[in-house]
């Protein structure tokens, strides 16, 4: 049976996925209550575990290394509670070849060589180039897709990232290359970065 995560850890983990956010993005990130997480964050930021800071007209929350060690306490005692650290493995192992086959898609996304330029920046005009790397991209969505299924079965906060990467890729393959690697949209790199920090968090593991 799918453990459900309680509201207090997923406004906590929301933060450590994705990095820094504000309180919409962080509550739509796991479905809550903007409100809710409002006042799960300041309590947090009572505790030292999270912090909110401003630069160049935005602001977001982020761990603190103190908030960082409790998210990994409360997840490594949802992980034994629920039973799912042999699955949870396991899904990561198999999770890692897919990790280095996407890290290269997105090089090759950013990056088209030339015969005088190695690194030259990729601008987007050789469709043959590009359906390659989104031809790869999509193997790696199909692959994804029973990996976070079985994740789910375990942990429910592990829905959803297969239909997110689908639907970044989708926007792709319609025509709008940002989705593939930016940064500020839910794109197949973003939908990515955020899996791996959730299996590396739940696992007490790092990306090395």
């Amino acid at each position: 049976m799918t453990h459900t995560s309680s509201p207090d850890l997923l406004a906590l983990h929301a933060v450590r996925v994705t990095g820094f956010a504000d309180i919409p993005v962080l509550a739509a990130r796991f479905g809550l209550d903007p409100a809710e997480t409002k006042e799960l964050l300041y309590d947090a930021e009572a505790y030292g575990w999270v912090e909110h800071t401003s630069f160049a007209g935005t602001g977001g929350w982020s761990l603190t290394e103190r908030g960082r060690t409790e998210n990994e306490r409360r997840l490594a005692a949802e992980l034994t509670r629920a039973a799912a650290q042999p699955e949870v493995s396991d899904v990561h192992q198999a999770f890692l070849p897919l990790n280095a086959r996407l890290q290269r898609a997105c090089t090759d996304w950013q990056l088209r060589p030339t015969p005088g330029d190695r690194l030259a920046v990729n601008d987007h005009t050789d469709a043959a180039w590009d359906g390659g790397v989104l031809d790869e991209l999509t193997a790696i969505d199909r692959a994804l897709a029973p990996l976070a299924g079985r994740l789910a079965a375990v942990l429910t906060r592990f829905a959803g990232y297969d239909t997110r990467f689908t639907a970044a890729l989708s926007r792709a393959r319609a025509g709008d290359a940002g989705w593939v690697d930016r940064t500020d949209v839910d794109s197949c790199h973003r939908v990515w970065f955020e899996l791996h920090e959730d299996l590396i968090a739940t696992l007490g593991l790092t990306r090395a």
